[in-house]
């Protein structure tokens, strides 16, 4: 069985509904902030899908690039987490409100 392009993007469409799903959905930042790196993974495997499709290497570099700041994002938004969490002692989006007046 030869595995297609066509494979590769509905698994990853599938993997970015499942983020943007659990992105509107949860209230857990936690589960939020995993819900958008999935995103960005399905991403990642898009670029790659079609720069091995299309015989070039500039989608892998790419997604190199936002590995890193993915990367750099989780350090940082964990660490956001954790300080709001120490805090307000939750991390439920509904009940973080130190931003407002």
């Amino acid at each position: 069985m030869i595995i297609t392009i066509e494979y590769y993007l509905i698994l990853s469409a599938f993997m970015f509904l499942v983020g943007v799903t659990g992105v509107l959905i949860n209230r857990n930042a936690i589960v939020v902030f995993m819900s958008i790196e999935l995103m960005l993974n399905s991403a990642n495997l898009t670029l790659v899908t079609f720069s091995s499709f299309l015989g070039n290497s500039i989608g892998q570099l790419f997604v190199f690039f936002v590995m890193t700041v993915a990367a750099a994002e989780a350090a940082v938004g964990l660490a956001i987490i954790i300080a709001i969490f120490r805090n307000k002692l939750t991390v439920n989006i509904d009940e973080i409100n130190i931003l407002k007046w």
